[in-house]
């Protein structure tokens, strides 16, 4: 499972400290994920399914089939909601990071 995550954050051109802004979470929290430290809980699961557009049993390496399940019609408002949610959130922090770096000026 560990290297799938890794593998799938780097597919989609994502660093360890913006993956980890995305999940709301410290970029060493993150690490310890892909590294197998710690176990990673379901909320998290969830969230990088539905950023990379994939079922948790691929996450969790117990397929190597990477498409997500066909939702049940009572979840998929839900779901949809939810994914809609995550990627409002996704543009806030981008654009709160760019806003900040911008803003940095350079020091001599």
């Amino acid at each position: 499972m560990y290297p799938r995550i890794r593998a799938l954050r780097e597919d989609n051109d994502l660093t360890q400290v913006k993956l980890a802004k995305i999940l709301g979470m410290s970029q060493t929290g993150y690490s310890k994920y892909e590294t197998g430290e710690n176990d990673i809980p379901t909320s998290i699961l969830i969230k990088l399914s539905l950023l990379y557009d994939t079922s948790i049993d691929y996450l969790l390496g117990m397929t190597d089939y990477r498409k997500p399940y066909p939702i049940n019609k009572p979840n998929v408002f839900s779901l949809k909601a939810y994914k809609s949610k995550l990627n409002s959130e996704l543009k806030e922090r981008a654009n709160r990071q760019s806003r900040t770096h911008s803003n940095m000026k350079p020091t001599v």
